[in-house]
């Protein structure tokens, strides 16, 4: 059981499917959007990207990255106080046809059906994102760091509760 505290993360986590992607572009830093599945064990992001974009070919020759999820901006109340996570940590590519592409894959398309016809172009690569550490922001003077490890089980709680 993890603590109470870990559960609003997780479900930002799970109930979003866009982030911002950092990645290390030729020694410095570069970011974009982009959408992302999570494995059904909670232990990693899946993205599926197009090797013409600039944060592919970096990720290729620099595994280290970060992602952000944030709420929504209802453009009403001060955005300093809106509930995000950042995570830090590798991105490999899967090789297709390996059982680690396959889980991936099955991943991706069940949150992104639409996706499917893009896994048949030679350009896109499927990445698996294993977090190290997470940052979690809950408004004002709230806020926590945990472990991958803790993220995934807080995952694996907020998932089956």
């Amino acid at each position: 059981m993890v603590p109470e505290t870990y559960l609003p993360p997780a479900r930002l986590l799970l109930s979003s499917r866009w982030a911002a992607l950092a990645v290390v572009n030729d020694g410095a830093p570069a970011a974009a959007m982009t959408s992302y599945a999570l494995a059904p064990d909670g232990t990693a992001l899946y993205v599926h990207l197009s090797q013409m974009a600039l944060h592919t070919r970096a990720l290729l020759e620099e595994p280290r990255a970060a992602f952000v999820v944030s709420a929504p901006d209802g453009g009403e109340a001060d955005p300093q106080t809106l509930p995000r996570l950042s995570l830090s940590g590798v991105a490999l590519a899967l090789v297709p046809g390996t059982p680690g592409y396959d889980a991936g894959h099955a991943a991706y398309v069940s949150r992104f059906p639409a996706a499917e016809e893009r896994f048949a172009l030679a350009d896109f690569v499927l990445f698996r994102f294993e977090p190290s550490e997470a940052r979690w922001v809950g408004g004002f003077a709230r806020a926590l760091r945990m472990t991958g490890a803790q993220l995934t089980e807080a995952l694996r709680e907020a998932a089956a509760g």
